[in-house]
C-alpha cells in the first residue's frame, strides 16, 4: 500500500473528512486531496504530525512509497555552499542580462537606424565576450555546486 492509499485508509477509518484531517494538521483540504490522489507529497514535518495523529510509525507511512521516500531524503539535504551557488547563479543572470541588452541595442541600431553606442571606454573584446564569459562561469559554477550537500 502506498502513502496516498494509507493516508486515505487511516482518515476513513476514523470517519474524518478531508477537511477534518486538514484542520487537525493545519493544512488546506486541497493539500490533503492532492496527497490522497498521489499528485503531491507532504513535508517531513507534516508526515511526523500524521504519524502522531494516526498513532502509527513514520516507517509505516513511508516504507511502501519509493517516490515519497526519495522526496523526504532530498528535502532533508542541505546545499553545502548555498552562498557560492547564489553567487554563480547571479553571475549567470548578469551575463544573460548583458547579452540580451547588447542584442536589443544591436537590433535597435540595425532595424530602426538608431544610433545607440556602447561606451567607448570599454574595449570591444571585453564588451563582446564579457556577457558570454559571465554566463559560462556562472553556469559551470552553479552546476558544480547544485549536487553538493552537507553530510
Amino acid at each position: 500500500m502506498n502513502f496516498s492509499e494509507r493516508l486515505k485508509k487511516e482518515r476513513e477509518k476514523r470517519g474524518w473528512s478531508q477537511n477534518d484531517l486538514a484542520e487537525k494538521i493545519h493544512v488546506s483540504r486541497q493539500a490533503v486531496s492532492k496527497w490522497e490522489t498521489g499528485k503531491n507529497y507532504p513535508s517531513i514535518e507534516v508526515i511526523i504530525n500524521l504519524s502522531d495523529l494516526f498513532g502509527i510509525t513514520i516507517d509505516e507511512l513511508l516504507r511502501s512509497d519509493e517516490e515519497l521516500k526519495e522526496k523526504v531524503i532530498q528535502d532533508s539535504k542541505k546545499l553545502a555552499y548555498p552562498g557560492w551557488k547564489t553567487f554563480f547563479d547571479c553571475l549567470f543572470l548578469m551575463g544573460t542580462f548583458l547579452l540580451v541588452a547588447k542584442l536589443i541595442v544591436y537590433g535597435l541600431n540595425h532595424f530602426f537606424n538608431t544610433n545607440i553606442i556602447i561606451p567607448e571606454g570599454l574595449p570591444k573584446l571585453l564588451s563582446n565576450i564579457l556577457p558570454l564569459a559571465l554566463m559560462v562561469i556562472g553556469g559551470a559554477g552553479s552546476d558544480q555546486l547544485k549536487n553538493k550537500y552537507t553530510e
